[in-house]
This record gives structure tokens, sequence and C-alpha cells, in this order.
């Protein structure tokens, strides 16, 4: 009789999250950002059919990034756990929080169980608030932990570098199209640190609205509009450049003399 391999339980959780990791990384990446009026999503997805932004619930929205079959499931049983929450109780006790919660849970226990694998899912849910101090956003990694994320997050990618870029830029206020443009931007970026050109056909793009005055804050941003708000997203940036460059000017001969 031969004797049982052993691993060690932090050896197991660690080989278990490189897993998920690994198949995270090879997803492309998604970007939420807080903007004056509300939150904007960003992804690169060429597909029309398969989506990687959603509506959950009235003031909810949720992003993903990894195998397509695992976090459809996770939206779908969001979209069920709000509706029966909705129905319930009110409209107002549905919250992301509570969704963010219930979503943990589901990927913790899955990431600790040893009878299957771990998810290769990361997870945004965000919900746009009265104003942007009640603004929630929360990622949700493979193992089921929960962080509370402000102004701008990434994932999946070099969601690292991502994030990098977006924090050294990002900042309150920003316009729809100041917004749009700085996600493109940073998603254009490879980890080579060159730089590629992404069409408004290669974008899934999504806003939660504060200022929509319907219940539902959710709409999509498609075709001839994201074609308009990324050139003048590009149109505010060249204007801002040649405003610095001509302040510059400007000061040169007060500074030497």
């Amino acid at each position: 009789m031969t004797t049982p391999f052993y691993v060690s339980p932090q050896q197991a959780m660690a080989d278990r999250a490189e897993y998920a990791r690994k198949g995270i990384a090879r997803g492309r990446s998604v970007v939420v950002l807080q903007y004056a009026d509300g939150i904007v999503f960003v992804a690169e997805n060429p597909s029309r059919a398969l989506h990687k932004v959603s509506e959950i619930y009235d003031r909810i929205a949720f992003a993903a990034v990894g195998k397509y079959n695992e976090f459809e499931n996770l939206r779908i049983g969001g979209v069920r756990y709000a509706d029966l929450r909705g129905y319930t109780y009110d409209r107002e006790d549905v919250t992301a929080r509570g969704l963010a919660n219930v979503y943990a849970q589901t990927l913790g226990t899955i990431f600790s169980s040893a009878a299957e694998k771990p998810y290769e899912v990361e997870l945004i849910v965000a919900e746009v608030g009265e104003g942007p101090e009640d603004d929630q956003i929360y990622r949700l990694p493979h193992d089921g932990s929960i962080v509370d994320e402000h102004g701008s997050v990434a994932v999946g990618g070099n969601a690292d570098q991502i994030s990098t870029y977006l924090d050294q830029r990002h900042r309150d206020g920003m316009t729809l199209a100041e917004a749009l443009k700085l996600a493109v931007d940073s998603l254009s970026r490879d980890n080579n640190g060159g730089e590629r050109s992404l069409t408004a056909e290669q974008l899934e793009v999504a806003v939660l609205d504060r200022n929509r005055p319907q219940k539902r804050k959710f709409k999509r941003v498609l075709g001839g509009q994201l074609s308009r708000l990324l050139e003048s997203g590009e149109g505010a940036a060249d204007s801002e450049e040649s405003a610095e460059s001509d302040g510059a000017e400007e000061s040169t001969p007060e500074s030497e003399d």
C-alpha cells in the first residue's frame, strides 16, 4: 500500500490562487472610473453579444473578467438575488455592498473547496449614489475577498500597470468624455510601455448616470454617441496641452526678467 502524497494547506491554497490568477490575466482588462455625473465602465471587448458589463438592479452594475461562463453564472445569480430581495422587502434594500457580500461568500466557498477548481474570475460591483461621495465600488478577486475602491479601478490583463496609470491621472469632477478618454488611454498601453489604437468598435462602454430621470440608472454607450464622446475627449486633451504650452511660453520672459 503506497503512502498518500501530502501537500500542505498553505501550498494547496497558493497553487489554487496561482491557477486562478493565470486564468484572469489572459482576459482583456476592464476599467471603472468615477466621473462628475456617475460611474463609467470601459472594457476592451469587440463582441456585441458576450458582455463584460451588465446591469444588476436600479443603481447597480456588474463588470467582470476571466471565464465567461463562470462570471455569467455569477451575474445571473446576482440578478436573482436583487430581484428577490427588492420584491420581498424594498427596492432601497438592494445595495452594492449586500451584493458584494453574496458574491464574496460564493467565491470564497468555491476557492476553499477541494472538490472543484477555483473560479477564474475577478468582479467589480458598483452602485451610483445621489452624489459622488455616495458612490460605491467594490472589487472582488478570485478568493472572495472584498476591496473597497475609490476613484478608479482596473481588473484583468495588466491591471497593475493600468491602475498605476489611472491613479496618477484620475481626478474628481471629470466629465464623461474626459473619463472615457483616460480609460481608453490606459487600456491602450501594453506591458512593454507601447501604445496601440482602440476604436469604438473594440470597446464596450456603459454608465451609471445619476442624473437619469428613470429609476434604472444603467445605460450602454453605443455607436455614434460613443464615437462623439471619444472625439470630444481627444479634443479636450489637445486643448489642455496647448494651454499648458502657451502658459509656459508666456512665463519664460517673466522668469528671465
